[in-house]
């Protein structure tokens, strides 16, 4: 129920903010708040429409400094893929507009924050919170496939957490809206699947390898693969040198979870539908998807 009612919720205020002409978006139809954070290429910062009165996350890019690392055609692919994705576990891209020296992308505010933060905090997650969360990624991530989008970066930094304890994934700079394999090298190398290591071809399967980092990371504190050394990394991850450590405890159902996912052969990784079925998930995620603390 939690989660259909934030679904209403997100899309009153999608279309409340969306009915301004988008040729006619400018900043001052916003009231800009506090920053929430910066990136590579700008700063988000917490904004309210001033027509609806609905409180967003204004994203500001500075378009020299897109220009000069060349990821117009990035930024445009990303814009073009999250503002079709309508699924409560993904954040809302309302629209865009730009003036002379910067592009704004006006997003949903994720209340409770980047998850990367929290997870420094903690350490490491609990089994119970890592199920849910690992539930509402593959559920998002199932959305996406059927949509023909790889995601490709799954990690901590690119989650963001809402008002009810539900994640969402909030960027979509490595996306790619495909009907074919592809073969281009991207994402964080920790994250990186064998066949991205390769430069052979991927499809959907690489989000499965990345989700199964991701509950990893979430469990120890740490990615799987992790080494002093790029290239050490590199080895780790084509030999799936998965080592489980003796602490924090895991549970041997967890541990054979994210063995099913971290698999070389992608063909051979556990469906997403079938990752929902699994032990380890029934018995801990909350079905909600919603993490209460």
């Amino acid at each position: 129920m939690a989660i259909a009612a934030e679904t209403q919720t997100t899309e009153k205020v999608a279309s409340e903010v969306t009915a301004v002409d988008k040729s006619r978006w400018t900043l001052n139809d916003f009231d800009i708040g506090k920053p929430l954070g910066r990136g590579k290429f700008g700063h988000v910062y917490l904004a309210r429409e001033k027509r609806s009165n609905h409180i967003v996350a204004l994203k500001v890019l500075f378009k020299s400094q897109l220009k000069q690392s060349q990821v117009e055609h990035q930024l445009c692919r990303e814009v073009e893929i999250q503002s079709h994705l309508r699924h409560p576990n993904i954040l809302r891209l309302y629209g865009y507009f730009y003036d002379q020296k910067r592009v704004y992308l006006i997003l949903e505010y994720a209340a409770k924050g980047e998850l990367y933060k929290e997870l420094q905090k903690c350490k490491y997650f609990s089994e119970r919170r890592t199920a849910t969360y690992v539930v509402s990624l593959a559920r998002a991530l199932i959305y996406c496939h059927g949509k023909h989008v790889i995601h490709r970066d799954i990690k901590p930094e690119n989650l963001l957490v809402g008002a009810q304890g539900e994640l969402k994934i909030a960027d979509f700079g490595w996306s790619v809206h495909t009907f074919n394999r592809r073969q281009t090298m991207c994402g964080t190398l920790d994250y990186l699947p064998p066949e991205m290591v390769e430069s052979v071809e991927h499809d959907t399967n690489v989000d499965i390898w990345s989700l199964g980092v991701l509950c990893y990371e979430f469990l120890y504190g740490v990615p799987p693969f992790e080494a002093k050394e790029h290239s050490d990394t590199y080895k780790r991850i084509l030999q799936v040198d998965l080592k489980f450590p003796p602490k924090p405890i895991v549970s041997s159902a967890a541990k054979d979870l994210i063995s099913q996912m971290l698999v070389k052969d992608s063909s051979q990784r556990l469906p997403l539908h079938k990752l929902l079925e699994h032990p380890w998930i029934v018995q801990n995620a909350d079905p909600s998807g919603l993490y209460r603390g």
